[in-house]
């Protein structure tokens, strides 16, 4: 496996995926979960961002200061990935955000894209793309080669997900080895219809509360 691939583990991510697999818990309290599973792979993932220095002013005395100096980008696969965006904000308040549509055909599995609006030329130097769940893998290598093709080097682009199963991140990191990934859990099977056991559920129903009754 490679080494730019990380699972976290953390007693408050353990716990927090715990309430999220639960089928009782509410849509304000998955979203909250999925925001604080979030923040803390944004965190993780940011550690090896370049930093610049400048002299500043406290009420004492002057210091050296850390800005990061890559501008960073955030690509959420449209629509659950909109649940990791604000987490990501909150540490990266003036990072652009460029949405990327794309379901997964409830038969053969595969990929469909139905919006992308980025701009002619990428204006970032750091991609995180957005993923909750990484189930066969297929969205996410769409969303890879969509972003590749847009200009962005596969070595500035990090893969966030909450949750993953051993086949859909098997099958990324064949594609993209040099991909570097941070997921929370790793579940070990996909059901026929490629959905992660005993994973979350579906996550864009269960964020913005549309689950079918």
């Amino acid at each position: 496996m490679s080494n730019k691939y990380h699972v976290l583990s953390h007693p408050l991510v353990n716990a927090r995926l715990s309430q999220l697999r639960q089928t009782n818990t509410n849509s304000k309290d998955f979203r909250e979960g999925i925001h604080d599973i979030s923040l803390i792979l944004g965190i993780e993932a940011s550690r090896d961002l370049e930093e610049e220095t400048f002299q500043g002013q406290t009420p004492v005395g002057p210091f050296t200061g850390t800005t990061i100096k890559p501008k960073v980008g955030l690509t959420p696969i449209l629509r659950a990935g909109l649940g990791m965006t604000d987490a990501l904000l909150s540490l990266f308040p003036t990072a652009a955000v460029y949405h990327l549509g794309l379901y997964r055909e409830k038969v053969s599995l595969q990929p469909v894209e139905y919006y992308s609006k980025l701009p002619p030329i990428p204006p970032i130097d750091t991609c995180f793309i957005l993923d909750p769940l990484l189930a066969t893998g297929g969205t996410a290598c769409a969303a890879l080669a969509m972003i590749i093709d847009w200009g962005v080097p596969i070595s500035k682009i990090k893969l966030l997900a909450v949750l993953g199963s051993e086949e859909g991140l098997n099958h990324v990191l064949n594609e993209y080895p040099e991909l570097e990934i941070w997921v929370a859990a790793v579940d070990p099977t996909l059901t026929p219809d490629g959905l992660i056991s005993p994973g979350l559920g579906d996550t864009g129903d269960r964020l913005f509360n549309t689950i079918r009754v």
